[in-house]
Protein backbone atom coordinates (compact mmCIF):
# COMPACT_ATOMS: atom_id res chain seq x y z
CA UNK A 1 0.00 0.00 0.00
CA UNK A 2 0.96 3.30 -0.90
CA UNK A 3 1.92 5.98 1.79
CA UNK A 4 0.60 9.66 1.33
CA UNK A 5 2.63 12.68 1.91
CA UNK A 6 1.62 16.49 2.35
CA UNK A 7 0.24 18.05 -0.86
CA UNK A 8 -1.64 14.50 -1.96
CA UNK A 9 -5.08 15.37 -3.58
CA UNK A 10 -7.62 12.78 -1.42
CA UNK A 11 -10.56 12.58 -3.14
CA UNK A 12 -14.10 12.16 -0.36
CA UNK A 13 -16.69 9.81 -1.72
CA UNK A 14 -20.23 8.90 -0.09
CA UNK A 15 -21.39 5.30 -1.37
CA UNK A 16 -23.45 4.79 1.04
CA UNK A 17 -25.12 6.91 3.08
CA UNK A 18 -25.43 10.86 3.23
CA UNK A 19 -23.29 13.08 6.12
CA UNK A 20 -24.20 15.63 7.58
CA UNK A 21 -22.59 19.12 6.25
CA UNK A 22 -20.97 20.18 9.96
CA UNK A 23 -19.44 16.46 9.96
CA UNK A 24 -17.93 16.42 7.03
CA UNK A 25 -16.37 19.65 7.48
CA UNK A 26 -15.18 18.90 10.86
CA UNK A 27 -13.70 16.09 9.23
CA UNK A 28 -12.47 18.10 6.07
CA UNK A 29 -10.24 20.44 8.14
CA UNK A 30 -8.59 17.52 9.84
CA UNK A 31 -7.67 16.43 6.90
CA UNK A 32 -6.41 19.49 5.80
CA UNK A 33 -4.63 19.87 8.73
CA UNK A 34 -2.58 16.89 7.72
CA UNK A 35 -1.79 18.87 4.91
CA UNK A 36 -3.75 16.65 2.38
CA UNK A 37 -5.90 19.16 -0.28
CA UNK A 38 -9.11 17.87 -0.16
CA UNK A 39 -12.45 17.46 -2.22
CA UNK A 40 -16.18 17.20 -1.05
CA UNK A 41 -19.01 14.67 -2.00
CA UNK A 42 -21.67 15.99 -3.92
CA UNK A 43 -24.84 14.45 -2.72
CA UNK A 44 -27.80 14.40 -4.34
CA UNK A 45 -31.56 14.57 -2.70
CA UNK A 46 -33.22 11.27 -3.44
CA UNK A 47 -36.49 9.37 -2.47
CA UNK A 48 -34.77 6.54 0.12
CA UNK A 49 -33.33 9.38 2.40
CA UNK A 50 -30.76 6.95 4.03
CA UNK A 51 -29.04 6.78 0.60
CA UNK A 52 -26.65 9.68 -0.81
CA UNK A 53 -28.56 9.84 -3.83
CA UNK A 54 -28.95 6.65 -6.75
CA UNK A 55 -27.15 3.77 -6.65
CA UNK A 56 -26.09 4.76 -10.51
CA UNK A 57 -25.05 8.67 -9.03
CA UNK A 58 -23.12 6.98 -6.29
CA UNK A 59 -21.47 4.50 -8.54
CA UNK A 60 -20.78 7.12 -11.31
CA UNK A 61 -19.64 9.61 -7.81
CA UNK A 62 -16.99 6.78 -6.72
CA UNK A 63 -15.38 5.74 -10.34
CA UNK A 64 -15.14 9.68 -11.00
CA UNK A 65 -13.05 10.18 -7.97
CA UNK A 66 -11.20 7.10 -8.11
CA UNK A 67 -10.28 7.91 -11.72
CA UNK A 68 -9.48 11.64 -10.93
CA UNK A 69 -5.99 13.11 -10.03
CA UNK A 70 -5.63 11.91 -6.65
CA UNK A 71 -3.75 10.21 -4.42
CA UNK A 72 -6.74 8.22 -2.10
CA UNK A 73 -10.38 8.05 -1.93
CA UNK A 74 -11.75 7.96 0.67
CA UNK A 75 -15.35 7.09 2.09
CA UNK A 76 -17.47 9.87 4.45
CA UNK A 77 -19.54 7.57 5.78
CA UNK A 78 -21.21 4.03 6.06
CA UNK A 79 -24.71 3.10 6.64
CA UNK A 80 -26.44 1.12 3.90
CA UNK A 81 -25.99 1.40 0.36
CA UNK A 82 -22.78 -0.08 -0.97
CA UNK A 83 -23.61 -3.63 -2.06
CA UNK A 84 -26.02 -2.09 -4.09
CA UNK A 85 -23.91 -0.46 -6.07
CA UNK A 86 -21.23 -2.60 -6.37
CA UNK A 87 -22.21 -4.47 -9.96
CA UNK A 88 -21.95 -0.63 -11.24
CA UNK A 89 -18.24 -0.19 -10.92
CA UNK A 90 -15.37 -1.29 -13.24
CA UNK A 91 -13.47 -2.43 -10.76
CA UNK A 92 -11.01 -4.20 -12.73
CA UNK A 93 -10.47 -0.87 -14.48
CA UNK A 94 -9.77 1.56 -11.38
CA UNK A 95 -5.81 2.49 -11.13
CA UNK A 96 -4.02 1.91 -7.84
CA UNK A 97 -5.01 4.85 -5.16
CA UNK A 98 -5.33 4.60 -1.16
CA UNK A 99 -8.71 3.68 -0.03
CA UNK A 100 -10.36 4.24 3.68
CA UNK A 101 -13.60 3.20 4.62
CA UNK A 102 -15.49 1.16 7.37
CA UNK A 103 -18.67 -0.54 8.56
CA UNK A 104 -20.82 -0.58 4.64
CA UNK A 105 -18.03 0.26 2.68
CA UNK A 106 -17.02 -3.86 3.84
CA UNK A 107 -18.02 -4.68 0.33
CA UNK A 108 -16.09 -1.89 -1.37
CA UNK A 109 -13.24 -3.39 0.64
CA UNK A 110 -13.91 -6.98 -0.54
CA UNK A 111 -14.25 -5.65 -4.22
CA UNK A 112 -10.92 -3.88 -4.56
CA UNK A 113 -8.93 -6.75 -2.29
CA UNK A 114 -10.50 -9.18 -5.46
CA UNK A 115 -8.52 -7.23 -8.20
CA UNK A 116 -5.60 -6.99 -6.04
CA UNK A 117 -5.63 -3.14 -4.44
CA UNK A 118 -5.09 -3.05 -0.31
CA UNK A 119 -7.54 -0.92 1.53
CA UNK A 120 -7.54 0.30 5.09
CA UNK A 121 -10.44 -0.52 7.63
CA UNK A 122 -10.86 2.87 9.30
CA UNK A 123 -12.44 5.59 10.69
CA UNK A 124 -14.32 8.38 7.98
CA UNK A 125 -14.29 11.63 8.45
CA UNK A 126 -18.09 12.16 7.98
CA UNK A 127 -18.76 10.26 11.43
CA UNK A 128 -17.73 11.16 14.98
CA UNK A 129 -15.87 8.18 15.64
CA UNK A 130 -13.36 10.18 13.56
CA UNK A 131 -14.33 13.87 13.81
CA UNK A 132 -14.59 13.42 17.95
CA UNK A 133 -12.09 10.09 18.20
CA UNK A 134 -8.14 12.25 18.14
CA UNK A 135 -6.85 9.02 19.27
CA UNK A 136 -8.58 7.43 15.99
CA UNK A 137 -7.18 10.18 14.03
CA UNK A 138 -3.78 9.80 15.05
CA UNK A 139 -3.77 5.88 14.31
CA UNK A 140 -5.49 6.93 10.72
CA UNK A 141 -2.50 9.55 10.12
CA UNK A 142 0.46 6.67 11.32
CA UNK A 143 -0.93 4.27 8.81
CA UNK A 144 -1.64 6.76 5.89
CA UNK A 145 1.84 8.38 6.21
CA UNK A 146 3.92 6.51 8.33
CA UNK A 147 3.19 2.66 6.89
CA UNK A 148 2.28 0.58 10.54
CA UNK A 149 3.72 -2.77 10.22
CA UNK A 150 2.49 -4.09 13.60
CA UNK A 151 0.14 -3.96 15.99
CA UNK A 152 -0.39 -5.70 19.99
CA UNK A 153 -3.45 -5.55 21.72
CA UNK A 154 -6.40 -8.03 22.96
CA UNK A 155 -6.62 -10.99 23.91
CA UNK A 156 -6.44 -14.70 23.10
CA UNK A 157 -9.34 -16.41 22.81
CA UNK A 158 -7.55 -19.62 20.70
CA UNK A 159 -3.99 -19.76 20.74
CA UNK A 160 -1.89 -20.41 18.01
CA UNK A 161 -0.16 -18.31 15.03
CA UNK A 162 -1.60 -17.73 11.35
CA UNK A 163 -0.23 -16.04 8.18
CA UNK A 164 -2.13 -15.03 5.41
CA UNK A 165 -3.64 -12.26 3.94
CA UNK A 166 -5.74 -9.92 6.20
CA UNK A 167 -9.47 -9.90 4.87
CA UNK A 168 -13.05 -9.22 6.15
CA UNK A 169 -14.30 -5.95 8.46
CA UNK A 170 -18.19 -5.75 8.89
CA UNK A 171 -19.44 -9.42 10.00
CA UNK A 172 -23.04 -8.04 8.92
CA UNK A 173 -22.12 -7.19 5.32
CA UNK A 174 -20.31 -10.28 5.23
CA UNK A 175 -23.17 -12.13 5.27
CA UNK A 176 -25.35 -9.89 3.02
CA UNK A 177 -22.79 -10.80 0.72
CA UNK A 178 -22.88 -14.54 0.58
CA UNK A 179 -24.74 -16.21 -2.28
CA UNK A 180 -24.85 -12.70 -4.13
CA UNK A 181 -23.70 -13.06 -7.98
CA UNK A 182 -20.61 -10.85 -6.96
CA UNK A 183 -19.74 -13.15 -3.84
CA UNK A 184 -16.35 -15.05 -3.30
CA UNK A 185 -15.24 -16.58 0.15
CA UNK A 186 -11.58 -15.24 0.97
CA UNK A 187 -8.33 -16.23 -0.42
CA UNK A 188 -6.64 -19.65 1.08
CA UNK A 189 -4.66 -19.26 4.13
CA UNK A 190 -6.92 -15.36 4.89
CA UNK A 191 -7.04 -13.80 8.25
CA UNK A 192 -10.03 -13.02 9.14
CA UNK A 193 -10.87 -9.03 10.44
CA UNK A 194 -15.00 -9.34 12.36
CA UNK A 195 -16.27 -6.55 13.80
CA UNK A 196 -19.95 -5.11 13.87
CA UNK A 197 -22.43 -2.94 15.55
CA UNK A 198 -25.81 -2.83 17.16
CA UNK A 199 -26.64 -6.82 16.69
CA UNK A 200 -28.25 -8.67 18.89
CA UNK A 201 -26.20 -11.68 20.74
CA UNK A 202 -28.93 -13.86 18.96
CA UNK A 203 -28.26 -11.79 15.23
CA UNK A 204 -24.51 -12.35 15.52
CA UNK A 205 -25.21 -15.49 16.20
CA UNK A 206 -27.21 -16.09 12.64
CA UNK A 207 -24.56 -13.72 10.74
CA UNK A 208 -21.60 -16.08 11.91
CA UNK A 209 -23.59 -19.49 11.74
CA UNK A 210 -24.68 -18.13 8.02
CA UNK A 211 -20.76 -17.50 7.15
CA UNK A 212 -20.48 -20.82 8.67
CA UNK A 213 -22.46 -22.61 6.61
CA UNK A 214 -21.40 -20.70 3.33
CA UNK A 215 -17.92 -22.28 3.83
CA UNK A 216 -16.35 -18.45 4.33
CA UNK A 217 -14.47 -19.39 7.00
CA UNK A 218 -12.94 -22.75 5.49
CA UNK A 219 -10.21 -21.11 3.55
CA UNK A 220 -9.05 -18.93 7.14
CA UNK A 221 -6.27 -19.80 8.73
CA UNK A 222 -6.91 -17.44 11.77
CA UNK A 223 -9.26 -14.56 12.92
CA UNK A 224 -8.76 -11.27 14.54
CA UNK A 225 -12.20 -9.81 16.31
CA UNK A 226 -13.06 -5.97 16.74
CA UNK A 227 -15.44 -4.12 18.77
CA UNK A 228 -19.28 -5.13 19.16
CA UNK A 229 -20.09 -1.89 20.23
CA UNK A 230 -24.12 -1.87 21.28
CA UNK A 231 -24.36 -5.84 20.81
CA UNK A 232 -24.67 -6.91 24.25
CA UNK A 233 -22.51 -10.08 26.00
CA UNK A 234 -20.89 -11.99 22.62
CA UNK A 235 -18.40 -13.26 24.08
CA UNK A 236 -19.82 -16.73 24.60
CA UNK A 237 -21.17 -16.65 21.04
CA UNK A 238 -18.25 -15.54 19.12
CA UNK A 239 -16.76 -18.95 21.27
CA UNK A 240 -19.63 -20.90 20.51
CA UNK A 241 -19.17 -20.19 16.39
CA UNK A 242 -15.88 -19.42 15.74
CA UNK A 243 -13.68 -21.85 19.15
CA UNK A 244 -14.05 -24.86 17.19
CA UNK A 245 -12.89 -23.95 13.48
CA UNK A 246 -9.72 -24.80 14.25
CA UNK A 247 -7.77 -21.48 14.18
CA UNK A 248 -6.26 -19.36 16.35
CA UNK A 249 -8.79 -16.51 17.47
CA UNK A 250 -7.37 -12.84 18.68
CA UNK A 251 -10.53 -10.75 20.93
CA UNK A 252 -10.70 -7.56 21.43
CA UNK A 253 -8.33 -6.12 19.18
CA UNK A 254 -10.00 -2.63 19.46
CA UNK A 255 -10.63 -1.81 15.50
CA UNK A 256 -14.12 -1.27 14.49
CA UNK A 257 -17.17 0.59 15.89
CA UNK A 258 -15.39 0.90 19.16
CA UNK A 259 -13.06 4.86 20.94
CA UNK A 260 -9.59 4.92 19.46
CA UNK A 261 -10.08 2.46 16.84
CA UNK A 262 -6.90 0.92 14.89
CA UNK A 263 -6.88 1.78 11.28
CA UNK A 264 -6.08 -1.77 9.39
CA UNK A 265 -4.90 -2.44 6.11
CA UNK A 266 -6.65 -5.20 4.01
CA UNK A 267 -5.31 -7.64 1.23
CA UNK A 268 -1.99 -7.54 2.52
CA UNK A 269 -0.24 -10.51 4.09
CA UNK A 270 0.45 -10.64 7.47
CA UNK A 271 1.29 -12.92 10.79
CA UNK A 272 -1.24 -13.31 13.76
CA UNK A 273 0.11 -14.54 17.20
CA UNK A 274 -2.89 -14.80 19.01
CA UNK A 275 -0.80 -15.98 22.08
CA UNK A 276 0.93 -12.99 22.03
CA UNK A 277 -1.79 -10.78 20.95
CA UNK A 278 0.26 -9.28 17.97
CA UNK A 279 -0.26 -8.57 13.90
CA UNK A 280 2.31 -8.32 12.21
CA UNK A 281 2.84 -7.15 8.36
CA UNK A 282 5.44 -9.54 5.89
Amino acid sequence: MSLLVRGDRVALVSPAGPASASKVGAGVAVLRSWGLEVTTPVVEAWSLPYLAGSDEARAAEFVSAWCSDVAAVVCVRGGYGCLRMTDLVPWKDLPPRVFVGSSDVTVLHAELNAVGQATVFGPMPGTSDFVDDPVAQARLRALLFEGVSSWTAGTPVVAGTARGVLTGGNAALLAAAVGGPRWAPPVDGAIALLEDVGEEPYRLDRILTQLVRAGWFEPVSGIVLGSWTGCGDVASVLHDRLAGLGVPVLGEFGFGHCAGQWSLPLGVEAVLDASAGTLTLV
